[in-house]
């Protein structure tokens, strides 16, 4: 009689139990709009508000001779005026870097200061097919004496936080790029080791940034550092590009031969980054070649293109279609493409099971993270928690699958909606758009509605 007692209040409980979850699913299409995220897209120069428009970068570039026009003095306010980067930050924005000690131009002249020409004198003035400048002598140790000054003042005014997100290494060669026009006699650039030298000063000036190089050199698998292309969307230049990350190889141009890395899905870990190249005109890009851009951004899976871009009063205005499938062929593109819920009234929790998926070419280089929001019926904020998920660690065409118990009193009337989101650090808000088809307070994107 005992037992049998026991047996029926065993499966009373059983029953009841069971009768008390609740089980939701729900799926999620993909939206076809065009996401204007952090940290991706187009970057315009800085200086030209008008083509900026929704674009969440910014390119910056600055010379050694506008950075210190005299020694020890830098001209940050001048940089920070002329380049509107309070206005930008107070936009949310972010900056695409590059320092630059060579420029071709159409006059003679120097992109390096006055006092440290005096103090060097061992480079070449050159007139080439490329324009007119100076090319330093970038082994000097007086030069990389001051450069390292000069850069570890540029972290200290810019690296302290991640406004200034990537920085691409300039400083040696034309225009920052790592090569000069040797065979038209101008000197060529440093040994491998002279080179990294170089390196290490952006590595200690800017922790905050993720850092890019032009090419695979040595130091982008030492310091696990992104590259540059800024030949995007010219077929034969790109394809030798990604050799170089496929396969490695010999660059020969420098004083003595540097050994390319083999760095196969560098984006998986690390930023690629370049502008469209200037052998052509944006709008074959973007009509007749359009096939073809499409196809080099998905294979090199690039993050941002700029500063030769799009921009947001031209071509945007002239070629939409063609733009927002540019834009949406680069950088991160996050949604949730299921969730599970599943409400116990007799314990007053709630499972929640989601996939986070990334429909884009390459995943956000930041750790952002994502949280689980719990909303009243006027939308407000109860409760988050923060979800067990790297979105660094989500590439193109990966998904992560997480649960979570929520153990708060309010679900118990069923009135309470939960929402997803990937917040800023900086603000503690949610800031990123998701590729789901599902109704959002904001970033915050409603999982059971």
């Amino acid at each position: 009689m005992y037992l049998l007692t026991a047996v029926v209040l065993v499966i009373a409980t059983v029953v009841l139990y069971t009768v008390a979850i609740t089980h939701y699913s729900y799926q999620y299409n993909r939206t076809e709009e065009v996401l204007a995220n952090p940290m991706m897209g187009f970057a315009p120069n800085a200086d030209y508000t008008a083509a900026v428009g929704e674009n969440t970068l910014v390119y910056v570039d600055v010379t050694w001779r506008e950075l210190e026009p005299e020694q020890g003095k830098f001209a940050f306010d001048a940089i920070s005026k002329e380049n509107q980067l309070a206005h930008w930050r107070e936009q949310g924005k972010k900056v695409v870097f590059r320092f630059m000690c060579d420029v071709p131009g159409e006059t003679k002249h120097m992109d390096i200061p006055d006092w440290l020409y005096e103090r060097t004198k061992d480079g070449e003035f050159y007139d080439s097919s490329y324009g007119k400048g100076y090319s330093p002598e970038y082994e000097n140790p007086i030069f990389i004496k001051y450069h390292e000054k000069a850069i570890a003042a540029l972290g200290a005014e810019y690296g302290t936080d991640t406004f200034f997100c990537f920085v691409e290494l300039g400083s040696l060669g034309h225009w920052g790029e790592w090569h000069v026009k040797y065979d038209e006699g101008v000197p060529l650039i440093p040994r491998d080791e002279v080179c990294n030298i170089y390196v290490e000063h952006y590595v200690n000036a800017f922790p905050n940034a993720k850092l890019l190089m032009r090419r695979p050199f040595s130091a982008v698998k030492t310091y696990g550092l992104g590259v540059f292309n800024d030949m995007t969307g010219e077929i034969t230049d790109t394809n030798t590009w990604l050799e170089w990350m496929n396969q490695g190889g010999r660059y020969t141009e420098p004083k003595e031969t540097h050994q390319l890395a083999t760095v196969p899905e560098i984006w998986n870990s690390s930023p690629v980054g370049g502008e469209f190249t200037s052998t052509m005109t944006m709008e074959h890009m973007l009509t007749t070649n359009l096939s073809t851009t499409l196809e080099l951004l998905e294979k090199t899976h690039m993050t941002f293109i700029g500063p030769k871009c799009p921009i947001a009063n031209e071509e945007a205005i002239k070629f939409p279609a063609e733009v927002k499938k540019v834009l949406e062929t680069v950088g991160y593109r996050y949604g949730v493409s299921k969730a599970r819920i599943a409400y116990n009234s007799f314990s007053n929790r709630a499972k929640v099971n989601i996939k986070m998926c990334n429909y884009g070419v390459a995943p956000m280089y930041f750790n952002w993270p994502v949280y689980l929001y719990l909303l009243d019926q006027d939308q407000q904020v109860i409760s988050k928690i923060e979800l067990p998920i790297n979105l660094m660690e989500i590439a193109q065409n990966q998904s992560r699958d997480v649960e979570m118990i929520l153990e708060e009193e309010c679900l118990q009337n069923g009135m309470v909606k939960v929402a997803i989101g990937i917040e800023n650090p900086d603000t503690n808000q949610p800031e990123v758009a998701l590729d789901m088809d599902s109704t959002s307070v904001g970033k915050k994107y409603i999982l059971n509605e």
